[in-house]
């Protein structure tokens, strides 16, 4: 036994990079969606979107971009599934200038999906340039800020808009956001000005400082990060199922937990068999 905990203490590096490995690709390949209690934040955007009735219109502000991809697009796709299955009517828009093309085919996808008819259940108006001042002007008049459609159509043609002009006649807004300009700007800029429901899915290292926000009742639900966005798919998934749906978030997590939990082993078993061999040599 000594021996074996000697031999520990200075095991070849790519051993633990190879248990490394194994603990990352094993969930991928045979997910085992460990147990989670789901957040508070995430609870209340859920609860909130379930009280929306059909016809009810949402816009959705689509601001990441491929580096954030990973965490956000799993709660985006989940996100208009929930809401296409609830009937809502949902408006997409952009202030990031790498998003079109990134959301764009998941649009499509979940739009099929649902048989969504483009222009009367769902619109996606593009990309605005202008940050803060791009935001103002969605607050102000949308129908200006985006005066056509990622289509070249013109957007106050589009059926879904009647009766839309500003933020406020929206239902409430969902940031689904990976920094500047995003959740904070929206909140900074339009929310008290126009009293708007605010809801975000943000980026880990983004999410305390949204904590505040939400606690102050200016932004109604929170998902962060990747453990955000895999408990708001569990609600979503579990109420609304989809045969043979990818969790990515939710598998993603796994890995996290089985990596974490694979290194946490390490440290401790190193401690006792530094610990133990020590007394012994003693």
């Amino acid at each position: 036994m000594y021996q074996f905990l000697k031999r520990f203490q200075s095991l070849d590096r790519r051993w633990v990079f190879l248990g490394m490995a194994i603990s990352i690709v094993l969930p991928m390949l045979f997910p085992v969606h460990f147990p989670t209690k789901v957040d508070e934040r995430v609870q209340s955007l859920y609860d909130r979107l379930e009280e929306l009735e059909p016809g009810d219109k949402v816009f959705v502000s689509a601001d990441f971009d491929p580096a954030s991809r990973p965490e956000l697009e799993p709660f985006f796709r989940a996100n208009l599934h929930h809401m296409f299955s609830r009937d809502v009517d949902i408006v997409i828009g952009s202030l990031w200038p790498f998003a079109p093309p990134l959301v764009t085919p998941m649009i499509e996808d979940l739009a099929a999906q649902h048989g969504a008819v483009y222009g009367e259940d769902y619109a996606f108006l593009g990309f605005k340039m202008g940050n803060e001042l791009a935001i103002k002007m969605i607050g102000d008049d949308i129908i200006k800020a985006f005066p056509v459609d990622s289509r070249e159509n013109v957007t106050a043609d589009l059926p879904i808009m009647n009766g839309i002009r500003q933020a406020q006649d929206f239902e409430l807004i969902m940031s689904v956001s990976a920094g500047f300009p995003g959740t904070k700007e929206y909140v900074l800029q339009i929310q008290g000005q126009y009293n708007l429901e605010i809801a975000s899915s943000t980026t880990a290292v983004s999410t305390p400082d949204y904590v505040p926000f939400y606690k102050a009742g200016q932004l109604f639900g929170l998902a962060g990060g990747m453990p955000g966005s895999a408990h708001y798919e569990q609600l979503v998934y579990e109420d609304y199922p989809v045969e043979g749906v990818r969790m990515m978030a939710t598998q993603a997590l796994d890995v996290l937990n089985l990596g974490h939990l694979y290194i946490i082993i390490l440290i401790v078993f190193g401690n006792i068999a530094f610990f133990l061999t020590r007394e012994v040599e003693e």
